[in-house]
């Protein structure tokens, strides 16, 4: 049996990649974000605008969300794939 985990390994680093990318570009959107309460009503066009970043936080915050889940899924399954070829080969199967 020998199955080269290196590929498979590549993906799971492009997950984790894409997860800081994500992550990276919810913190450029949350930094035009404006955490005071504007009571007055001359702020209409302000709150519109928080409103419309608050949408685009939600929806970034979902897509971390499920690469995490993926990630996290995939790198057990990864390390369960290693392990199980490291009993069958032995020691110095590696990758």
């Amino acid at each position: 049996m020998h199955i080269d985990l290196r590929p498979f390994l590549a993906f799971w680093l492009m997950v984790i990649g894409a997860v800081v990318v994500v992550a990276f570009w919810r913190l450029t959107v949350a930094r035009r974000e404006d955490d005071t309460v504007h009571l007055a009503g001359d702020d209409l066009v302000t709150s519109a605008n928080q409103i419309v970043i608050a949408k685009k936080l939600d929806q970034i915050d979902k897509w971390v969300k499920l690469l995490i889940m993926i990630a996290v899924i995939f790198g057990v399954l990864l390390g369960a794939a290693f392990l199980y070829k490291s009993w069958v080969l032995g020691p110095g199967a590696g990758l």
